[in-house]
């Protein structure tokens, strides 16, 4: 059995080793570690191979909490140490900065993270009746796999949440529709959990009085999804509390549906949305774009500073709700809808003296190409794809006149390997 020694790690949390002119890459090795491992596919430049055995184990190995390590393709860092995965993810981002962009950041923020675990405020499982089981399945899906992992809990999800896998898959189970249940969203707000069924079939009479049934015994609402993320609506019970996360440093509520994009964890939004507003610093009477805004998630707190927001979204229904959580909190703040991957509406942007960008995966390079000799002074850019980032402050720095002043990553999934990250960009 080939045995090699590890020198990092991937984006994927995987071990990375060079043997015979080959890079492979190795789920379970960690770096410092000389390995046993077993090909799964072979290329001519690469190959995927798992860990068989750690001949010396790094100091940062430990032992993963949850059960389901290794088979359910949540998580892929659970072997090692919290903080050690903080400092893996900085070196993606650095990596990605020069080697993508060709930039390096003047200073290294402060990691942003906080609990490893019962973190997670979001989750979509799938659901699946298995029949040679006898049995539905509820969870992720498996590692590189489309079968759904048999998952009796979850570590990362709040305890309360995480003991409603088995009576879900008791509740699926027993429905007519059983096989008509493909998913199951969560969304945890500050006063009530919501579960979400996606229904390929309507529910029976007896089905409805099963969820009716369910969703008293544990004290969540539940909702029926027919169709897309739109038709998801309440069904029982219909008088639960409204669901909302806190901002408490700037006493804001943002209220969303169960289908929203939203941060999965709220203590690190937290200290994500106060470290974007000291780099910021948006002061009365300035006029700030906050571009991708959402639900108000970074505009509503710039809003409190005094400042003139504009707020851009392409999705309606987040400009909507935006707008109805300025008027909740009592605040001034302009939130229109505006596709922002088009060329012609980022060269058109109102002008102001400074910008955040929050961008999905595709990042924004259209935005960064349009900015002219009025652009703003001060840019902040929330990502949450390192190679994306890297090549639009690529852009910032080498044809806009940025400077990269500082950057640093955000641990907003602990045990993944996703990197989210949060630059600052100025100018003169």
């Amino acid at each position: 059995m080939p045995v090699a020694p590890v020198e990092s790690l991937d984006r994927e949390g995987r071990g990375i080793a060079r043997v015979g002119g080959k890079t492979v890459f190795i789920d379970g090795a960690l770096p410092g570690e000389s390995v046993e491992y077993v090909a799964r596919k072979a290329k001519p430049s690469y190959e995927l191979a798992r860990l068989t055995r750690a001949l010396s184990e790094s100091a940062a190995r430990v032992a993963p909490r949850c059960p389901h390590f290794g088979v359910c393709g949540g998580c892929a860092m659970q072997h090692l140490e919290p903080r050690a995965q903080v400092a893996s993810k900085q070196r993606v981002l650095e990596d990605a900065l020069w080697h993508i962009g060709k930039v390096r950041a003047e200073a290294l923020l402060a990691p942003i993270h906080g609990s490893a675990w019962g973190y997670r405020r979001r989750a979509r499982f799938s659901a699946r009746f298995v029949e040679k089981k006898g049995a539905v399945l509820v969870g992720f899906r498996e590692r590189r796999s489309t079968h759904v992992a048999e998952m009796t809990r979850c570590e990362v999800l709040p305890p309360r949440e995480s003991a409603l896998i088995v009576p879900l898959r008791e509740l699926i189970g027993e429905l007519a529709v059983r096989d008509r249940v493909p998913q199951v969203e969560i969304a945890i707000g500050e006063a009530v959990t919501v579960l979400v069924l996606r229904l390929l079939a309507p529910l029976t009479a007896a089905d409805e009085a099963r969820v009716r049934r369910f969703a008293d015994a544990h004290a969540v609402q539940l909702w029926l999804q027919p169709g897309g993320p739109d038709t998801a609506r309440p069904f029982h019970p219909l008088d639960a509390p409204p669901l909302y996360y806190a901002l408490p440093e700037f006493g804001i509520y943002i209220h969303f549906l169960p289908t929203d994009f939203t941060q999965v964890n709220y203590e690190t939004n937290e200290m994500l949305v106060r470290s974007a507003m000291r780099l910021l610093a948006p002061r009365p009477g300035q006029r700030v774009l906050d571009l991708f805004c959402g639900l108000g998630n970074f505009a509503l707190p710039m809003a409190r500073s005094g400042a003139e927001v504009i707020g851009l979204e392409g999705n309606a229904g987040l400009v909507t709700r935006a707008r109805e959580n300025a008027r909740r909190n009592g605040l001034a703040a302009r939130f229109e809808v505006a596709d922002l991957f088009q060329r012609d509406v980022a060269a058109a942007l109102p002008r102001s003296e400074a910008m955040l960008l929050d961008p999905p995966r595709e990042g924004a390079i259209e935005i960064v190409k349009a900015l002219g000799d009025d652009a703003p002074g001060r840019i902040v850019y929330v990502s949450c794809d390192p190679a994306t980032l890297a090549r639009d402050a690529g852009v910032l720095a080498h044809v806009k006149g940025y400077r990269l002043a500082a950057a640093g990553v955000v641990n907003m999934f602990p045990h993944t390997g996703h990197v989210e990250s949060l630059a600052l960009f100025e100018r003169g």
